[in-house]
């Protein structure tokens, strides 16, 4: 099962997940990133990579956590791949506080 994005990235954008990512699997918008679940080869290279523990193994979500399968699956696939450490959106740092990270 691939890994997804979850809520925890919603206003943060930190990308530091694509810097560790084989395949560039990432994709992103305005407000967050996303995993294409197709490109996505499991290696959960990410996960430690997240400051705001927003990547999980898909098989891991808690049932209130199983859209977020769905919505990497659609948003991926109309976002552009993002290949490069980007500046986080403008509060990221205040919303990983807020997350206690």
């Amino acid at each position: 099962m691939p890994h997804v994005v979850t809520g925890n990235c919603n206003g943060c954008r930190f990308t530091d997940c694509v810097l560790t990512c084989p395949v560039a699997c990432f994709h992103g918008d305005d407000q967050r990133m996303y995993i294409d679940p197709i490109a996505c080869v499991d290696c959960a290279a990410c996960v430690p990579a997240c400051p705001v523990q927003a990547i999980s193994e898909s098989a891991d979500l808690s049932k209130d956590e199983l859209m977020w399968v769905e919505i990497n699956a659609e948003k991926s696939s109309g976002t552009p791949v993002i290949r490069t450490k980007q500046t986080p959106l403008a509060g990221a740092e205040e919303r990983r506080a807020a997350l206690g990270f």
